[in-house]
């Protein structure tokens, strides 16, 4: 069994920082790409981030120069700082990972149960 579990979520104000973090862990025998998503109610969840396990990112245009994704492979770990928050980034955001574990063949998606980020006065 693999497991993600994310930390870190919260109340903020506008323009302020927070930062999210996301551990893995279980039978796993290596991590390929992992990613934050977010979801608002009534959205579809879209992609937020998304680094590769040699360290390549990419991110939603809406986050770009303010949001930093990162992983620790060492540690499964992966995280995302968020800077200059807009009320319009609140949502429960996910952290996904395409595992490959050492009962189950090839890499599959897990996801975490998410964190809720809010961004208000």
């Amino acid at each position: 069994q693999v497991q993600l579990l994310e930390s870190g979520g919260g109340l903020v104000q506008p323009g302020g920082s927070l930062s999210v973090s996301c551990a893995a862990s279980g039978s796993i025998l290596s991590i390929d790409a992992m990613g934050w998503y977010r979801q608002v109610p009534g959205k579809e969840r879209e992609l937020v981030a998304r680094i590769t396990s040699a360290g390549d990112t990419n991110y939603a245009d809406s986050v770009k120069g303010r949001f930093t994704i990162s992983r620790d492979n060492a540690k499964n770990m992966m995280y995302l700082q968020m800077n200059s928050l807009k009320p319009e980034d609140t949502a429960v955001y996910y952290c996904n990972a395409k595992v490959a574990s050492y009962y189950r063949p090839g890499y599959r998606d897990y996801w975490g149960q998410g964190t809720q980020v809010t961004v208000s006065s």
